[in-house]
């Protein structure tokens, strides 16, 4: 409910029911059943202040929880939090599997962060779900939540593959934001734009929409199948009976049921109602408030949830007030169950209807109706108030009693009823008796209780009693015996049996004196014979004390018989005092008056009326009253009144009622005090009516109908009774019910102070309650822990109540405390026993050790049964190890002291592991001093076993020493500080055994286990980086070291004698580890010892006065001389060892400096110089032993500041790391050794020979020794060269050698900037490039980069020229031979000629050769791949160029164009090749364009030109000779006297190009006979003489289709090579052929109509001839009617040309169409003619299109669609489509049909009705891919057409479809395609990162243009770099830079390129 303004903080669960009745503030609601429904009170929720204007929603309680959702039968649930996090539960064992958070938590914080959870079955597999998760935002699809396995893997524990399957969960999500920004509500589809809530179910979806109708639609058609327009639905939801929604279909929608929330006519109510689907019928139907809610569930739900807001006060309160919630829930129930509720309820009326509805038994409800009356009945008294309502009883008892139709129930329902008059009793009595009479059976009457006394009495006797005691067993307790004899015995007893005793208490008494009068044995016979006690001895003890008092009452009492004849027995007696004695005594007095007035007469009234016999003795009242009458203050005398109006019996006798109506008629404050006194009088009789005379208040609480505490409390008011007594009879009365609910409540209502006093009693009674003897049933179990759980309840509240009373709560915190140690006991361990025992600390360690020892048990068990495992017995240990803990809880034990306890005794039972384990869990959870002492006697403990050979058992692998060593570390760092320097001595000599268990143990193979220690490693050995010593020594024996050194940490703690001990055990330890070559060892054992035991003798001597007075000054003086020998020993010890460990220090391959300086330290002076000298000259080239000893010897020096020694070992260790670190280079350092500055000198040979030498240890070297360092530098930079150039000869070009040539630049690079002075260096470098290998091209860069950056200025070489020189030379790859002249030069400088001479340009040829020699070895490399590096090269060298361009003209025409024209000349073209001479016709000429020289140009394309064939080809080339010609003249001044010649050359090559183009032509056209060659040179009389040429009258006689030559294109080409005006030729062609004639153009064609030529061609032509002469229009229109006429004469209609122009079209078509159409001449006239006049009918159409097709006359076909694609009434044809759909030739080779019928399809104008996809396949068996990829383009739905292309680019060569667009669809209707296309291609390459496919072709540079324009060259770049060029990346950067505009900086490297643009992207 959405209230921000009011607090909703009163929650309630209730498990109240609400049978269809609504809540109680709505009175009766109205139900409709035909279904039975069970409405029921879940929960409420309450505010202080009504709500108003209420929205309420079932999902949004105020609760962080936004959606939950159930599967797999319940046992997973995934709760979606506010704070955005989804959560899956294992709901068996509370295990959260899963948590997520999908989005964040919203901004509002009333705002839900999910809207929905929906949770599904995946068909798929069985067990598998999917899940749909609304957010605000979109949707979350979250699949392949495979639960069944999930679970079945925590069943088997199996975590891994939970988690394994939980990773496998997919989730996607669907956004929304792009559809609308208003938020998410619901989960509803798309096409419902208002829409509130739906429901799908399989093909079934229920939609409910705003306007508040309810619709059915199918789900996978959306068609509506069904509304209901009539029912205003405000909310629904679907419920069925069958196990799986997924099993509801049309056919089953039976199954379901409809439950809707509708509107009524009432304003403040709503009706639930219930159908039944399909028939709408309804099943239930119930009124509920306005403001409510359905709770949506799950589909197979069987219990309806209803949110409901209600006013608690007043039901009839508008609507917008609200101040409860509640929660109901309705279930479909049995008619029995409902009927027994309402009878339950008392709903009589209701019941009765009921069962007649439902056919149950109604007689039933007659009886329980009458069983209420009964009840009602006895309570009703006789007052005239309510007579009227008990004659309403009785007249409702009457008519009931009439239906019921047992006799018998009738009959004892008259006999039980509390009839109150004698007549109704009568009548009742009479009614029963007629009853029974009519059923002739008489009942028989009950015998009374006193009957039965009486036969039971007369049956029975003394001795039978006798008989039964003495059967009875001893064992038999009192208790029971009581209950038994209560009844019968013990009455008989008290009336029959007793006797008395006539000598008591006389007979008591002497029994008693007996003790104090006995002097002797004798005397007091055999009962005291047995046991002679001395009074003397005894006298003061307590039992003779109380003997003796028992004495004195008993001498009392028997005067009190005697005497007063006061009969009192002992009991009695003992409870008296001298006071109650004499009021006892005054009871026997009959007159008041004769009292002696020194008594209290108030006090004497009160004791008077107190003492009375029985409740029915009155005659205290009279002795009161006389008493009364003795008083003369008014004030006691109304008091005493009081009194006596208190204790008087009722009902009063008539001197009380006189006495107290006397005084109510007095003026006295007090009479209010009668007056009320007065009406508790009357209420009492009134009760004594109704016959209840005791335990009024228990009686009324014992009823628990709803007023019973309300009655009780004013009956006890009357009484005088306190108000909290009440309460708790009320609560122990609830507790016995087991009600503790109610308990509770009725607490908490209460006000503080009673609550408080109700709540001590019942702790009072619970524990008095408690304490009694348990008995084992179970009924006494439960109610026992009823009691307990309730007290733990109340004393909470109690303590709340108490808390500003500290000393009662905390009394009260205590009893809780104790109260829940009894209900755990209890609940859990089913521990039950008296109250107070459950304090019993004896008790509760029995009770513990049981436990312990079971918990032992459980763990010895799974051992004897098997191997360790995930076994049953595994998890029963865990169970019982857990209930343990949870004893120890209980028994209020903590789990620390549970813990050490367990720890101690699995140590004591020698289980080292089971206690250790308990140690480790100690030190984790509890770090405190307690567990530090436990860990201390652990480890003593583990010391003396070890010690004493105890038996343990240790698990495998267990280090137990080191174990035992962090036990003691651990136990020093937390104990407490009494016992901290033991367990600093404990840790010590923990650690010396750890280092002898070292070296004691060994592996399965004999090694020592040194380095296995790594938990007890030394954290600086761990981490620090220097070497330690590890000494090698003998195995010791375990079985005899140990012992030995655990016996010694077991004496640790004695302290006194400590020192003593370690001195005994100091000699056979030491003296092992001596004989084991153990003497670090021994070493540190022995200082150790020696100063453990200084430091305690010491301290036994701080104060030697003090001492002595306590130890002694013998023992003292005997202390110090143990001490003083042990020092003598213990140097001489320590001084050998420390000389024999030095020996193995030094002799370790990794000394440890610092051990053997401080072993150093320990011996004499003069000693260790002396020995460190013998050992560096016996170390020979020992370098390392050198250093370590030189070092060692350095730093001592310095300590004992010795400067000279020092001196001499830093020399020693400065020679002895050089000799290490050019020993590691393989460098010898003997000769140098401690030698002189030339010896090292000598040395540097060897140190720059080494390639591998690091400079910085050359120049360190020099600095060390003092050497020059720039001649060193020098030296190296040589050998370096030299030693390089050696091993690459011959083998220059392989990648190995590159490598070495790349790190000798970079070595000789990183050289040069070192040295001082570079002029010797380019000296030198310059000398060697002349000698370097001519071909080895990195060699010589290595120098020339060298002497570049040594940039001293020489005039040998120019290091530029050659540099670039060197580069181009790179580039290049020779095609040809080395020359003789390179062989030549090799064989001069005595160089090998190496393998790379066969790919590279000799470099020393080129640079510091001739021209002449240039040219020699460039000759045979011309080409013209080869041209642009030559060029660059002869540019460089300066070299000419014309000379250049003039051979590569020749040679490639030479090699490659002329053989190509031989071929064209034999008839062998083909566009491939032609293309090919286009090719290499525009490189020859680009060559001689390039030529400076003109002449030699023109001179050079003359001699080519002649050997070029006649042809086509060699017009062309004289064209060109001809341009080129030109071109020279224009460079030519007009006063050169080259120009004539120039002009003269011009001419010629003139008249020479005219008659080779004419040549050309006649032979093109296949008219290269004699004749017309013969007048090749007169052109104009070659034209008129091919106009005469026999070919034309032939083909105009005969129409066989021969190929004849086209005579007039001939003409037109020789008039323009020729440059003749063809129209003369023409005219006087005309004037020649056609005869002059005077009539006109008219006459003539009419004459030529009417002649009867019969040849259609003849007359065509002659009308032709006659058409020259009209105007243009009518030409055409004239030519096509004629060319009707003789279409129509071919198929022999006759038709003359008046009849076919006035005839109607459209029928003379058609009738044509009837008679011809089967001819297919026929068909094309008849589309001619529809195409011409428009004639456009549909019928005809189809059938024209039709017979097209059946013809097969497709070419023309695609004409007459092209004339008729613009007419759209011919779109509907239906063959219009299909004679569209175009038919592919059969083979590739008719290229041009294939054109044409795509373009066929471009034009098409109903496309979308094509078979794209069936065309595009037909293209693809064509191998016209490009083709079909046009069609697919053309597909009319975008995501098949996608998917198609997709899949169509995926099978194809991206590479034949670029060649087809640029050979086929390059022009033309197709172009457009062809760009469309192409960008397609190139972006699937792109996206498939597929580059090496266009890689090496000519349509790269195509891909890399359109990458750069669509700014999308990052891939294509990387590509480059990583696998092809690195200069190609660079250029395509620097492409891409230029067409943004931001070009690169000219001069940049490539790799430079590539960082900058890497770096930028």
């Amino acid at each position: 409910m959405h209230s921000p303004r009011n607090m909703w903080n009163n929650v309630q669960l209730l498990t109240s029911d609400d049978t269809g009745s609504g809540h109680v503030n709505f009175g009766l609601r109205k139900e409709n059943v035909t279904a039975l429904y069970q409405v029921d009170l879940l929960g409420k929720i309450s505010s202080e202040k009504a709500s108003p204007s209420p929205k309420i929603q079932a999902c949004s309680l105020n609760t962080d929880v936004d959606v939950v959702g159930l599967c797999q039968e319940g046992k997973f649930l995934l709760v979606g939090e506010r704070s955005g996090l989804l959560h899956l539960i294992y709901v068996t064992s509370k295990q959260t599997l899963f948590t997520k958070a999908f989005v964040e938590k919203a901004s509002d914080e009333y705002q839900c962060t999910y809207r929905n959870l929906i949770i599904e079955k995946d068909g798929s597999s069985e067990g598998t779900y999917y899940m749909l998760l609304l957010t605000n935002n979109g949707l979350f699809y979250i699949t392949n939540l495979q639960l069944s396995q999930i679970e079945q893997a925590i069943e088997n524990t199996d975590l891994d593959l939970a988690k394994k399957l939980q990773g496998q969960f997919k989730c996607s999500f669907i956004s929304t934001e792009n559809y609308h920004s208003l938020g998410c509500l619901n989960l509803v589809a798309g096409e419902f734009a208002s829409v509130k809530s739906f429901q799908l179910i399989d093909n079934l979806l229920f939609v409910l929409d705003t306007d508040n109708v309810l619709s059915l639609w199918d789900a996978y058609t959306l068609t509506p199948v069904w509304n209901w327009p009539s029912l205003p639905i405000e909310q629904f939801l679907l419920t069925t009976e069958v196990d799986s929604p997924s099993s509801v279909t049309w056919q089953g929608i039976a199954n379901l049921k409809l439950v809707t929330l509708t509107t009524t006519t009432k304003e403040k109510m709503r009706n639930l109602i219930i159908y039944s689907l399909p028939t709408m019928e309804i099943l239930y139907s119930l009124e509920v408030s306005s403001v409510s809610s359905l709770v949506q569930t799950g589909i197979s739900t069987d219990t309806i949830y209803l949110l409901e807001g209600i006013h608690k006060n007043d039901f009839n309160i508008s609507e917008d007030s609200v101040s409860d919630l509640v929660l109901r829930y309705l279930t479909e129930v049995l008619p029995e169950n409902r009927l027994s509720r309402l009878l339950h309820k008392h709903q009589f009326a209701e019941a009765e209807s009921f069962a007649i509805q439902f056919g149950l038994d109604v007689e039933l409800v007659y009886k329980v109706k009458s069983n209420n009356m009964l009840e009602k009945l006895a309570l009703i008294s006789s007052d005239t108030g309510e007579q009227t309502k008990w004659q309403q009883l009785v007249e409702e008892a009457k008519e009931n009693l009439c239906k019921i139709q047992d006799d018998d129930f009738v009959v004892n329902f008259c006999l039980k009823a509390q009839w109150i008059t004698y007549e109704t009793t009568q009548e009742m009595l009479s009614y029963a008796k007629a009853r029974l009479l009519k059923k002739e059976d008489k009942t028989l009457p009950a015998y009374s209780d006193s009957l039965m006394e009486a036969d039971f009495e007369s049956k029975f006797n003394v001795k039978m009693l006798e008989n039964l005691l003495n059967s009875i067993s001893t064992q038999v307790s009192l208790e029971e015996l009581c209950s038994w004899f209560k009844d019968d015995v013990i009455p008989f007893v008290r009336r029959i049996v007793p006797e008395g005793q006539a000598n008591w208490p006389e007979n008591g008494l002497k029994l008693a004196e007996v003790f104090f009068i006995a002097e002797k044995t004798e005397k007091v016979g055999f009962a005291s014979s047995w046991l002679w006690i001395s009074l003397k001895e005894y006298q003061n003890t307590e039992e003779v004390r109380q003997l003796q008092i028992l004495v004195n009452k008993l001498q009392e009492l028997i005067t009190l018989h005697k005497k007063y004849n006061c009969k009192l027995a002992l009991s009695e007696f003992e409870k008296e005092n001298t006071t109650t004695i004499v009021f006892r005594m005054f009871d026997r007095v009959s007159a008041p008056e004769l009292i002696p007035s020194v008594l209290e007469k108030s006090d004497l009234l009160k004791r008077c009326s107190s003492k009375s016999a029985t409740l029915f003795d009155t005659a205290w009242e009279a002795k009161a009253m006389a008493v009364i009458g003795c008083l003369t203050d008014t004030d006691l005398i109304f008091d005493a009144v009081l009194k006596i109006m208190y204790k008087a019996v009722v009902p009063w006798s008539a001197a009380v009622e006189q006495l107290v109506k006397q005084h109510l008629e007095m003026n006295h404050p007090k009479v209010k005090l009668l007056q009320e006194s007065y009406k508790l009088m009357e209420m009492k009789k009134l009760l004594r009516g109704y016959g209840i005379r005791e335990r009024v208040v228990r009686y009324i609480l014992k009823q628990d109908i709803p007023s019973s505490l309300e009655d009780a409390l004013k009956v006890a008011r009357g009484y005088r009774l306190s108000d909290d007594e009440i309460y708790s009879l009320r609560i122990v009365d609830l507790i016995d019910r087991e009600q503790a609910d109610d308990c509770l409540l009725l607490l908490r209502s209460l006000p503080p102070v009673e609550a408080e006093k109700t709540a001590e009693r019942v702790i009072v009674w619970a524990r008095l309650a408690l304490q009694e003897e348990p008995d084992s049933s179970e009924e006494d179990k439960a109610w026992r822990m009823s009691v307990t759980k309730t007290s733990v309840d109340i004393l909470k509240i109690l303590c709340d109540i108490q808390k500003d009373n500290l000393q009662k709560k905390d009394e009260s915190e205590e009893f809780l405390k104790q109260f829940k140690v009894i209900a755990s006991l209890q609940e859990n361990f089913e521990v039950f026993l008296p109250f107070e025992d459950y304090s019993n600390s004896t008790l509760v360690a029995r009770l513990r050790d049981q436990y312990i020892k079971a918990h032992e048990d459980a763990q010895v068990e799974p051992k004897l049964r098997g191997p360790p495992g995930p076994s049953p017995a595994r998890e029963e240990d865990q169970s019982i190890r857990s209930k343990l803990h949870r004893q120890a809880l209980a028994l209020q034990v903590s789990a620390q002291e549970l813990e050490e306890e367990l720890a101690l005794r699995a140590l004591k039972d020698g289980k080292v592991g089971a206690a250790l384990s308990k140690c480790r869990d100690l030190l984790k959870y509890y770090c405190n001093a307690d567990t530090g002492r436990l860990l201390f006697l652990v480890c003593q403990k583990l010391c003396h076993m070890l010690a004493t050979d105890v038996p343990m058992t240790v698990p495998v692998g267990l280090n137990l020493p080191s174990e035992i060593h962090d036990l003691a570390c651990h136990a020093a760092t937390l104990c407490s500080t009494d016992i901290l320097l033991d367990a600093l001595e404990l840790s010590k000599y923990t650690l010396t055994a750890v280092e002898l268990s070292r070296q004691c143990q060994m592996d399965d193979h004999g090694i020592l286990t040194k380095a296995t220690f790594g938990t007890h490693k030394d954290p600086y050995e761990e981490w620090s980086y220097s070497d330690f010593f590890s000494e090698d020594g003998i195995v010791l024996e375990s079985q005899v070291v140990l012992p030995l050194i655990y016996e010694l940490i077991s004496s640790v703690k004695a302290k006194d004698i400590l020192w003593i001990l370690e001195v005994c055990h100091t000699v056979p330890l030491a003296k092992n580890l001596q004989e084991s070559s153990q003497w670090e060892l021994a070493l540190r054992f022995v200082v150790g010892s020696f100063g453990t035991c200084l430091q305690h003798s010491m301290s036994n001597v701080m104060s030697i006065s003090l001492s002595e007075k306590l130890l002694g000054e013998t023992t003292l003086t005997n202390s110090r001389q143990i001490v003083m020998e042990l020092k003598e020993k213990s140097t001489t010890f320590i001084r050998g060892s420390t000389t024999t460990l030095l020996q193995k220090v030094f002799s370790c391959r990794l000394v440890d400096l610092d051990l053997a300086l401080a072993y150093c330290t320990l011996l004499p002076q003069k000693d260790v110089f002396e020995n460190l000298w013998k050992l560096i000259d016996k170390a020979w080239q020992n370098y390392d032993k050198i250093l370590a000893l030189s070092l060692v010897g350095f730093h001592l020096a310095n300590l004992y500041q010795d400067i000279e020694t020092g001196r001499r070992f830093h020399e020693i260790s400065i020679d002895a790391q050089w000799g290490i670190r050019l020993g590691k280079l393989g460098i010898s350092f003997q000769c140098a050794f401690r030698q002189n500055f030339l010896t090292k000198k000598d040395l540097l040979k060897a140190l720059v020979n080494n390639t591998d030498m690091d400079l910085s240890l050359i120049l360190e070297y020099c600095s060390t020794f003092q050497l020059d360092s720039d001649a060193a530098l020098q030296l190296f930079i040589e050998t370096l060269l030299h030693n390089t150039n050696n091993q690459s000869q011959g083998d220059a070009s392989t990648e190995a050698t590159k490598q070495q040539h790349s790190r000798l630049l970079a070595k000789a690079t990183e050289t040069v900037p070192l040295l001082a002075s570079t002029k010797d260096l380019v000296i030198s470098l310059s000398q060697i490039l002349y000698k370097l290998d001519p071909y080895n091209y990195e060699m010589i860069e290595v120098v020339l980069k060298v002497i570049e950056q040594a940039n001293e200025k020489i005039t040998s070489v120019n290091v530029n020229q050659a540099l670039n020189l060197l580069r181009h030379l790179k580039s290049y790859k020779r095609i040809s031979p080395p020359v003789d002249l390179e062989y030549q030069y090799m064989l001069e400088h005595v160089i090998t000629l190496p393998p790379a001479a066969q790919a590279r340009l000799p470099f020393h040829l080129i640079l510091f050769g001739t021209a002449q020699n240039f040219w020699k070895i460039l000759s045979s490399e011309l080409s013209e791949e080869s041209l642009p590096t030559l060029l660059l090269i002869s540019k460089l060298m300066k070299f000419s160029l014309d000379t250049l361009y003039m051979s590569t003209a020749k040679h490639v025409f030479e090699k490659k164009l002329k053989p190509k024209l031989l071929k064209l000349a034999q008839a062998k073209s083909s566009a491939l090749l032609s293309k090919e001479v286009d090719r290499l016709t525009q490189t020859i000429e680009s060559y001689l364009l390039s030529i400076v020289n003109p002449e030699w140009a023109v001179a050079i394309a003359i001699s080519l030109t002649q050997e070029v064939p006649e042809g086509p080809f060699k017009m062309t080339s004289l064209k060109f000779c001809l341009y080129l010609a030109e071109r020279w003249l224009q460079n030519i001044p007009s006063q050169d006297e080259t120009c004539e010649k120039a002009q003269a050359f011009q001419k010629k090559l003139y008249l020479q190009f005219r008659r080779s183009g004419t040549e050309a032509v006649l032979i093109a056209y296949k008219l290269n006979v004699p004749e017309y060659l013969r007048v090749v040179g007169k052109p104009a009389h070659l034209i008129v003489s091919l106009y005469e040429h026999p070919s034309i009258s032939e083909r105009l006689r005969t129409a066989s289709g021969k190929d004849y030559p086209d005579i007039h294109a001939a003409a037109k080409e020789i008039a323009e090579v020729n440059e003749i005006n063809l129209e003369k030729i023409w005219d006087m062609l005309l004037e020649k052929w056609l005869k002059h004639q005077s009539s006109s153009a008219w006459k003539r064609m009419k004459r030529c109509t009417e002649s009867s030529i019969s040849s259609s061609l003849v007359r065509l032509i002659i009308v032709q001839e006659c058409c020259l002469y009209l105007p243009p229009q009518l030409q055409v229109s004239y030519l096509k009617c004629i060319t009707f006429l003789a279409s129509f004469e071919t198929l022999n209609i006759p038709i003359t040309y008046e009849l076919f122009c006035n005839s109607p079209k459209e029928g003379m078509i058609k009738g044509l169409w009837k008679n011809h159409s089967h001819e297919p001449m026929a068909v094309r006239l008849v589309a001619e003619l529809c195409l011409e006049y428009k004639i456009y009918d549909l019928q005809l159409w189809n059938g024209l299109l039709q017979k097209l097709l059946g013809f097969n006359m497709i070419p023309y076909l695609r004409k007459v669609l092209s004339s008729v694609s613009s007419v759209h009434s011919l779109w509907q044809v239906p063959y219009f489509s299909k004679a569209w759909q175009p038919s592919c030739p059969l083979r590739p080779s008719q290229l041009s049909d294939c054109y044409e019928s795509l373009i066929a399809i471009l034009e098409c104008p109903v496309s979308d009705d094509l078979d794209m996809m069936g065309v595009a396949k037909q293209y693809v068996q064509l191998e016209l891919p490009a083709f079909a990829l046009t069609c697919l383009m053309l597909m009319p739905h975008s995501e098949k057409r996608h998917q198609q292309i997709k899949n169509f680019l995926e099978s194809c060569d991206a590479q034949i479809i670029l060649q087809q667009l640029e050979e086929y669809m390059n022009t033309g209707q197709l172009a457009g395609f062809s760009n469309q296309i192409r960008s397609l291609i190139l972006n699937h390459v792109i996206n498939k990162k597929e580059f090496g496919i266009l890689a090496k072709t000519k349509y790269f540079q195509l891909l890399k243009w359109h990458m750069i324009n669509t700014n999308n060259i990052t891939e294509l770049v990387n590509y480059l770099a990583n696998d092809s060029s690195l200069d190609e990346a660079s250029a395509l950067i620097t492409e891409y830079s230029k067409h943004c505009g931001k070009p690169m900086p000219p001069n940049t490297a490539p790799c430079e390129i590539l960082k900058i643009f890497l770096g930028g992207s």
